[in-house]
């Protein structure tokens, strides 16, 4: 592609994503479902967005698919699934988000059929309108693994020649894909405004004690930092005070207008 091309092309692109970001989403109708790999992922990439949503009057639900036991700090803390479980109700609770947990041990979350089989029954249970998940980019391998589980769940769900215990939606969810963590790799398509939100965003993630821990690890980045800082770098990028940014799953059948 040459010089000239290119930059049409990415006028283009970023024109999209500009008209995009200036629509006024209004998710009053939305059911919808955030798919983290693990307890504390939804707080620093889409709590905000979820809790705006909550406030347009829409349903909320956030599926957990690991329990959070690979999380240590340096001194030990015994029983750290359960811990972790009561932190993410905590949590779940201050957004008024329903819960759902998939118990995997850190580290061995797999795009495996068991695991689209009970992520697919997730989505009959909730019936979500529109799912966020983890970007391909991300740099966690349970990331990676929970978006891919994602997005196949959001087909199967739809599909009667899926079976689990529910029954399967009328038509497949549509799908946002989140930020990654401190933005590495990730191109946004679009901003979802949250600056009115960062308090709850605060309350949350300090609700994961566990992990407040691991602040003088010096393999682990302090969450509420990382969490401000990425919210008001979006923000800027965006022009507002802070902002979570996504993607739109564009694949063939896939895509939705807003």
């Amino acid at each position: 592609m040459g010089a000239p091309m290119a930059r049409k092309k990415l006028r283009l692109l970023t024109s999209a994503a500009t008209k995009l970001n200036d629509m006024k989403l209004d998710f009053r109708k939305e059911r919808m479902l955030a798919v983290v790999a693990h307890p504390d992922d939804a707080e620093l990439l889409c709590a905000g967005t979820l809790a705006r949503a909550r406030a347009d009057g829409a349903a909320i639900g956030i599926a957990v698919l690991c329990n959070g036991d690979g999380g240590q700090p340096h001194k030990p803390i015994r029983n750290l699934a359960a811990v972790r479980r009561r932190e993410m109700d905590a949590a779940a609770r201050l957004l008024g988000a329903e819960l759902f947990c998939g118990n995997i041990s850190d580290g061995t979350l797999a795009d495996d059929r068991a695991s689209r089989l009970l992520l697919t029954e997730v989505y009959r249970q909730f019936r979500p309108s529109l799912v966020l998940a983890h970007a391909a980019a991300d740099y966690h391998t349970d990331h990676r693994a929970a978006g891919a589980l994602a997005e196949v769940a959001s087909w199967f769900c739809a599909s009667r020649g899926q079976k689990t215990k529910s029954p399967p939606l009328s038509a497949a969810p549509a799908l946002w894909w989140m930020d990654t963590v401190n933005m590495s790799g990730f191109e946004p398509g679009f901003y979802v405004d949250v600056s009115g939100f960062m308090p709850l965003k605060e309350k949350m993630l300090a609700c994961h004690r566990s992990q407040m821990a691991r602040s003088s690890d010096s393999s682990f980045s302090p969450l509420p930092e990382l969490m401000r800082l990425q919210a008001r770098a979006r923000g800027t990028q965006a022009g507002v005070g802070a902002a979570e940014a996504f993607r739109a799953h564009l694949a063939f059948k896939r895509a939705r207008a807003w």
